[in-house]
């Protein structure tokens, strides 16, 4: 993937580097640890501008995010609702609950979600889906994704040949962020399967 990303940037320079963030936004297994500070280095070898990389990083996250936002809107609250009703042990109040959490803080949640490895891209298609007013999701994409953009691409800048330690340090806390999903999906399963053992019991009685 690296030598991929080296040559995309080598043909198209700072706006290669923000292609590949906006094919992170929809495809995640491209991962932007990986991507970000490799422009940084490259950058501070001379062969891309460090504004321009900024940029275009930024550019391309805001164009991954509102594709995705797209995705979510077509999607729409019915669909939504529908295709929750079909998943084992969720209920459609889960869904009704989520919707009403978003609609408190959804701003913060999508400002906030830019800097968080795994939601980053996953936070578009919720707001699409509550079809939150575009200016505000879009401005807000924009900074927090400009806010994580720079730190990567700065650590890349000043590490220069050892750039790739950023990626070691990010991993440890994107195994963090899933192992807290897997908890909580565990424990989501695990009480609904209590539920449905008391009822069943209640029903006997």
């Amino acid at each position: 993937m690296t030598d991929w990303l080296i040559e995309l940037m080598e043909s198209l320079g700072a706006p290669g580097a923000g292609l590949a963030i906006a094919l992170e936004n929809l495809f995640p297994p491209l991962p932007s640890e990986v991507i970000l500070p490799l422009a940084g280095f490259t950058a501070s070898r001379g062969e891309m501008d460090l504004v321009s990389v900024l940029l275009w990083t930024t550019a391309g996250s805001v164009g991954g995010a509102l594709a995705l936002y797209w995705v979510g809107a077509l999607l729409g609250r019915e669909r939504t609702l529908a295709l929750a009703a079909r998943i084992p042990l969720l209920k459609v109040s889960d869904i009704d609950k989520t919707e009403a959490w978003f609609l408190r803080h959804g701003r913060k949640t999508v400002f906030f979600g830019r800097m968080i490895p795994i939601f980053r891209s996953l936070i578009s298609i919720p707001a699409g889906v509550e079809r939150m007013p575009l200016g505000p999701f879009t401005l807000l994409t924009t900074v927090g994704s400009l806010i994580w953009n720079t730190i990567f691409v700065l650590a890349g800048y000043v590490l220069g040949e050892n750039w790739s330690l950023v990626e070691t340090y990010v991993n440890v806390g994107t195994n963090g962020v899933i192992a807290l999903v897997l908890l909580a999906v565990l424990v989501f399963v695990g009480v609904r399967l209590g539920e449905r053992h008391r009822g069943r019991h209640a029903g006997r009685g």
